[in-house]
């Protein structure tokens, strides 16, 4: 596969995560008496990246987030000369997914841009959780969800089940921790939401790149050097 394509499909993946999955987060949520709720959210973010990894997976492998790109790169499964362009692809389209979710929700009657499902901590925190709970929070499950990933499309593993495992790996990880923190693990995901928030967002950002990516690298050796079998 061409690098251009693969950059392509993580643009466009990425972008699907963002529209649709964080779109429920701020179209859908808070309808009053049809609100899809937390829970809803959790189930819509897990679905788009179950959906973009059967897409897009035999192209680019359907990472869609920084963390995991990092993290497959310590494991030895994914070339560190790809990085930064599986980076910058993935910020693009995120961007782009969170740009023309703007256009559609400032559409509604009495539009109010809020946090826009921004991640944050304290008073951006959905539950007011503080600096430390979000960064183990998120540290935790991105290492959680790494570890899913790479048992999950192992060569031992069961052929044609990673997306399921992924995804839904990737909706209880929301349903645990968006009180805490909105729920990131993708630094490409917060960033895309911070551009367009109000209030403090960008300037608690670092927090939702540091704590994924040490979460990553945590996952990834934790994986390669206590988990993974011989033929991986």
């Amino acid at each position: 596969m061409t690098q251009s394509k693969k950059l392509a499909a993580e643009a466009i993946g990425t972008f699907s995560l963002v529209f649709a999955g964080i779109g429920s987060a701020v179209l859908a949520a808070g309808v009053p008496n049809v609100g899809i709720g937390f829970m809803g959210v959790a189930f819509a973010v897990g679905l788009s990246v179950l959906a973009g990894a059967y897409a897009f997976g035999s192209i680019s492998g359907a990472h869609f987030n920084p963390a995991v790109s990092l993290g497959l790169a310590i494991a030895g499964r994914f070339g560190w000369n790809e990085l930064p362009g599986y980076w910058i692809a993935q910020l693009v389209g995120g961007a782009i997914g969170a740009a023309l979710l703007y256009v559609v929700a400032s559409g509604a009657a009495g539009f109010t841009l809020g946090n826009f499902a921004s991640n944050g901590y304290g008073a951006l925190s959905p539950g007011g959780y503080s600096l430390n709970s979000v960064l183990i929070v998120e540290a935790v499950l991105t290492a959680l969800f790494v570890v899913i990933i790479l048992g999950a499309t192992a060569k031992t593993a069961p052929a044609g089940f990673a997306p399921i495992a992924i995804g839904l790996g990737l909706t209880l990880i929301h349903l645990m921790s968006i009180p805490v923190s909105g729920t990131s693990v993708n630094p490409a995901r917060s960033t895309a939401t911070a551009i367009f928030a109000q209030g403090e967002a960008l300037t608690q950002l670092w927090v939702f790149w540091a704590a994924p990516l040490v979460g990553a690298a945590a996952g990834a050796l934790i994986w390669k050097h206590l988990l993974a079998s011989s033929k991986r």
